[in-house]
């Protein structure tokens, strides 16, 4: 018997020897396949997938989050199951901001609009955790990126030393000069005229525009200049022309100069701006109908049988019209660079920044959920993570460049487009990615690194983006970024609050004063001195003691 027990207990050793082989060789397998991220997702101890809660938008083009293959791949990498609590995106603000009061929410939320007064308040309540600790131990790629990128760790970190969200980084040249306008170069070459340089030309073009027939029906229906100002992405008068008198941010006015903030709708220099806006639109080369008006009907004015707008003030010539090969005369249009103004200034708008926190992580997060979530953050940081988030699988959306194919800047291409890119309109299914949902790192280098289209006139995402980047490199030159108030400075909530209340008094203010000022309604030299004590009971200056001190901590 004592022979038989110990055969028994040499077999029950050897099987536990065998099954703990076994063991480590499947968790080694699952390491490597997760490259980029390490074993994510998965809890080491128990060896169980983790289940990860997660609040986000449910975009119009996606049909199921948890079907979503994207979702799929990310699952099978990193090791989660997704638990998804989704809401159409126009109401997602509101839900988060009823989920965040009640209590009831879950461990991650993505797309999370997190101002900076957000981070710091709900931080300080426990409801957001700090990441900081996470992002050393289980972050390389994020790590990196806060280490490479210029003041990104700095745009990160609350007054408290704290992390409490990730932005979505998403570098875009065309983005960052978004305050640009186009101009029909079939009628300038038609009139034999040059591209104009100076406001002075500019104004005599669009003269000869409203004047000369250019599109030779005969009849004075030319509109020289058009625009709205619905918040149609770099809509407005002056948004683009107000450059070549003083820098304009096109939204909060504010700008700075030496160190120092200024309101730029309350300076001089404005004032000579409007002036010469007054000019524009008193003699009928401003559309009547750019303080009114909305896309749509510029849309329906450039799209008329007869060609009938010589400029149009839009980011994007594609809010005007169809960027496809039925649909040509979009090819007209070439984009203006900055004006020089009367005295000698000339700016291109700047925009850039990383704006608020849209990965967080909240305290209802379980220890494996904490890391399965900055794991799935740090993916998303990767090159490869921040591709298929945008353009999808390999393959589908996007394929690698062949030899001899260059990119935006002539080097040997990396990536090209295969298909049109998802967009969140719902045109193109979305089902194959993300579409940059939380947090991702995507930069000029990325998006630079597609083939160049030969031809950036052509129908098509990947010819639509070169053509885009092609025109902001004319911007370029003339950004002034030590201008610019920065867009990721942390206020104190109090402050936010109070900045949230008067921000929009004060725009609302400007714009209407502007359009007042421009169509004649108010006389800028008569009404001008009004038009400056009115500021004063707006709170101006306490508005801009917030943000000088903010700029100086």
């Amino acid at each position: 018997m004592n022979k038989s027990l110990l055969q028994i207990i040499g077999l029950l050793l050897a099987a536990v020897l065998i099954l703990s082989a076994c063991s480590g060789a499947a968790t080694e397998n699952n390491a490597n396949s997760s490259s980029g991220s390490g074993a994510a997702g998965k809890d080491a101890a128990s060896g169980k997938q983790v289940e990860l809660s997660v609040f986000a938008p449910q975009e119009a083009g996606i049909e199921n989050m948890d079907v979503n293959k994207f979702s799929k791949h990310i699952e099978e990498k990193l090791h989660i199951k997704f638990k998804w609590e989704t809401t159409p995106g126009n109401a997602f603000g509101d839900k988060k901001q009823l989920l965040l009061a009640s209590g009831d929410y879950p461990a991650l939320i993505l797309n999370a609009g997190a101002t900076k007064a957000d981070q710091i308040k709900y931080g300080q309540q426990g409801t957001f955790i700090p990441l900081n600790d996470l992002i050393e131990q289980y972050a390389p790629n994020i790590k990196q990126a806060m280490e490479e990128i210029p003041n990104l760790k700095e745009s990160m970190t609350a007054p408290d030393g704290n992390i409490y969200a990730l932005p979505r980084i998403n570098e875009c040249l065309h983005c960052t000069y978004f305050q640009r306008v186009w101009i029909n170069k079939a009628w300038l070459d038609k009139l034999g005229l040059d591209m104009p340089t100076t406001t002075d030309e500019f104004y005599k073009v669009l003269k000869a525009f409203k004047e000369q027939d250019p599109n030779g029906n005969g009849k004075a229906d030319e509109v020289p200049y058009s625009t709205s100002s619905d918040g149609t992405w770099g809509g407005g008068v002056d948004t683009f022309l107000m450059n070549a008198f003083i820098y304009n941010d096109a939204g909060r006015y504010l700008s700075v100069n030496e160190g120092k903030v200024a309101y730029s709708a309350a300076q001089p220099e404005w004032k000579e701006g409007l002036k010469y806006l007054n000019k524009l639109f008193t003699e009928g080369l401003i559309d009547k109908g750019a303080f009114t008006q909305n896309a749509d009907a510029v849309k329906q004015l450039a799209n008329k049988p007869d060609p009938s707008v010589g400029v149009i003030g839009y980011a994007n010539i594609g809010s005007a019209f169809l960027l496809n090969d039925e649909n040509p005369r979009h090819k007209d249009y070439v984009v203006l660079p900055p004006l020089k103004g009367p005295n000698g200034v000339q700016l291109a708008g700047y925009a850039k920044g990383f704006g608020g926190g849209e990965f967080v992580i909240t305290n209802k997060a379980a220890e494996e959920e904490k890391i399965a979530a900055i794991r799935l953050a740090d993916y998303l940081f990767s090159e490869e993570g921040t591709v298929m988030t945008t353009w999808g699988f390999e393959g589908k959306g996007w394929k690698n460049a062949e030899e001899g194919q260059v990119d935006y800047n002539g080097n040997p291409a990396k990536y090209d487009v295969i298909t049109k890119a998802p967009s969140a309109s719902g045109e193109v299914t979305l089902d194959e990615t993300w579409w940059q949902l939380g947090t991702m790192k995507m930069l000029n280098s990325i998006r630079e690194a597609f083939v160049a289209p030969e031809d950036p006139l052509s129908a098509g995402d990947g010819a639509r983006d070169y053509r885009f980047w092609l025109a902001a490199k004319q911007y370029e030159p003339f950004a002034k970024p030590e201008a610019v108030y920065p867009s990721d400075v942390f206020f104190k909530p109090e402050d936010a609050l109070t900045i949230s209340q008067i921000e929009k008094t004060l725009t609302d203010y400007v714009k209407s004063s502007m359009a007042q000022f421009i169509t004649s309604n108010k006389d800028i030299d008569k009404d001008w001195d009004s038009y400056m004590e009115g500021f004063k009971g707006l709170q101006l200056e306490q508005y801009l003691k917030i943000h000088q001190d903010a700029l100086d901590q």
